[in-house]
C-alpha cells in the first residue's frame, strides 16, 4: 500500500470514529432520538438525518479544504488547531434539546432543524480539521457521514429516554479535554515549526 493510500485510509477511519464518539449526546443526535420518541421511528426520519449528516460533513470538509489550500501551511496547521479547540469548546458546553412539545410531522422542517444543528458543532469542526490536514480531503467526507450518520441511526433507534441513561455528559468532557490537549500540541507545534 503506498504511504498516500495508507494517509487517506488513516484519515477515513479518524474521521469516522471520532466523528462518531463526538456526536454521541450531541444536538443533532438528541433532536434526531426526541422526534423519534414523539414521531415513530420511521424510516424517512432515518434517511433525513443520515443525508443532513453526509451534507453537514461535505460542507464542513470542502470549507476545511479550501481554506487549508490558500494558506501557508504554518497558517494551516493553526487553522487545524483553532478548529480542534472550538471543536473541544463546543463539547464542553452543555448539549440541551427541548423535547418537542407538539412535534412538526415535515420531514422538511426536521432536516432544516437537524443540518442547523449540525454545522458548526463539535464533529463536523472535527471534520473541517481532518480535511485540512487530509491529503484526499473526500475521505473525511465519506469518514465525517458514516460517524455522523452512524450516531444519528443510534440516536434514532434508542430514542431520548435510553439516550438519557447513559452517561453522555460525562463522556463529552473527557472528549473535549483530549481535543483540547490535541489542539494545544497542534499550535504549539505549528507555532515553533523549524523550516
Amino acid at each position: 500500500m503506498s504511504d498516500k493510500a495508507g494517509c487517506a485510509m488513516d484519515s477515513f477511519l479518524f474521521t469516522l470514529l471520532l466523528v462518531f464518539a463526538i456526536a454521541l449526546g450531541g444536538r443533532d443526535q438528541l433532536t434526531v432520538a426526541h422526534f423519534s420518541d414523539a414521531l415513530g421511528r420511521s424510516g424517512s426520519l432515518l434517511a433525513l438525518g443520515i443525508a443532513a449528516s453526509a451534507a453537514s460533513a461535505a460542507l464542513m470538509a470542502w470549507a476545511g479544504a479550501s481554506l487549508a489550500a490558500i494558506l501557508p501551511s504554518r497558517a494551516a496547521e493553526m487553522l487545524v488547531a483553532f478548529a480542534l479547540a472550538i471543536a473541544a469548546a463546543e463539547l464542553a458546553w452543555p448539549a440541551r434539546v427541548k423535547r418537542p412539545a407538539e412535534p412538526t410531522r415535515s420531514l422538511g422542517a426536521i432536516a432544516i432543524v437537524v443540518l442547523a444543528r449540525q454545522v458548526g458543532d463539535a464533529a463536523r469542526f472535527a471534520v473541517f480539521a481532518f480535511a485540512a490536514e487530509a491529503v484526499y480531503p473526500v475521505v473525511t467526507v465519506i469518514g465525517g457521514a458514516i460517524g455522523g450518520g452512524a450516531a444519528i441511526a443510534l440516536g434514532w433507534y434508542a430514542g431520548g429516554a435510553r439516550l438519557a441513561r447513559f452517561p453522555l455528559r460525562a463522556m463529552r468532557l473527557a472528549l473535549a479535554a483530549l481535543l483540547f490537549v490535541a489542539a494545544l500540541f497542534i499550535g504549539l507545534n505549528a507555532r515553533y515549526m523549524v523550516w
